[in-house]
């Protein structure tokens, strides 16, 4: 096949993509709520995968606590074979079940934590293995695969299936269930986190200012949610000890820095109850 053609097969396939994680939203919509539940509770969103899955795991963790500013220790992903892993094939190292159970027994996992399993085929040992554990802990369990009827499946409290169909190149689970993967994790977890109040309407009031790129980006969220000037935003967020959460407060009640935190934290954290909305 000429390149064309195989580029042109390859984004048809892809189209089925989004219509298949469009059939599995209400189950989705279950886990956000369980996750948001555990992570109220004091609880962590752990992800366990190994290879492809593994990977957008770690990506997934990875990106958000810089995005919503939650604690790196709240929310963790174990991929087989450890961080080697990531950046390699660690051949073997998904077939151990025992080493799944043996790196989340690492955790001190609890009845707080909620456990996402990932595998496209449903039947990773490594993956399994940690979420018979999981379960053996009380810990609430989420599968996510490309297979509905698949082992992972009935370990689960909540089963994400996505039906994506086989691969161009047969075998291949790091072309669309790949994708579905990271679709489906980009969903959960910016679902849990706008749920827990980690967002200030589509804005991210919590995102981790460590460039000026970044400096930048919180100034003009700040502009936007209140709808001061340049000037006001960057003394406000200069003020707040750059919390665009403390800063948001001032400039929406006129208050200061100290008065800022004392609503936020009358309000248990809330910032739409401490603005009064």
């Amino acid at each position: 096949m000429p390149a064309l053609e195989i580029v042109r097969l390859m984004n048809r396939e892809d189209r089925r993509v989004a219509a298949a994680v469009g059939r599995v939203l209400p189950a989705m919509a279950r886990a956000v709520d369980a996750i948001v539940a555990t992570m109220r509770a004091g609880g962590r969103l752990i992800y366990v995968g190994a290879g492809s899955s593994g990977r957008m795991a770690v990506l997934d963790a990875a990106e958000c606590p810089p995005t919503f500013g939650i604690s790196k220790k709240r929310m963790i992903a174990l991929i087989a074979g450890g961080r080697r892993a990531v950046t390699g094939a660690v051949e073997g190292a998904e077939d151990s079940a025992a080493n799944g159970a043996r790196d989340l027994g690492r955790l001190k996992l609890g009845r707080r934590d909620v456990v996402v399993g990932i595998a496209a085929s449903g039947t990773t040992p490594y993956v399994l293995g940690a979420m018979k554990f999981a379960r053996g802990r009380g810990a609430t369990t989420i599968a996510l695969m490309a297979n509905r009827d698949m082992p992972l499946a009935r370990l689960a409290k909540i089963a994400i299936g996505v039906e994506v169909g086989p691969e161009v190149l047969t075998g291949s689970t790091r072309l669309k269930a790949g994708t579905s993967q990271k679709m489906v994790l980009n969903m959960l977890s910016t679902a849990v986190m706008v749920r827990l109040g980690h967002a200030y309407e589509n804005l991210m009031i919590d995102a981790v200012m460590t460039n000026k790129k970044l400096q930048g980006r919180a100034v003009r969220i700040l502009m936007e949610a209140s709808g001061a000037g340049v000037s006001a935003a960057e003394d406000a967020l200069r003020a707040a000890g750059h919390s665009m959460r403390v800063a948001l407060v001032m400039l929406k009640l006129g208050v200061g820095a100290g008065e800022a935190r004392r609503k936020l934290k009358a309000a248990g954290g809330n910032l739409r109850r401490s603005i009064g909305e």
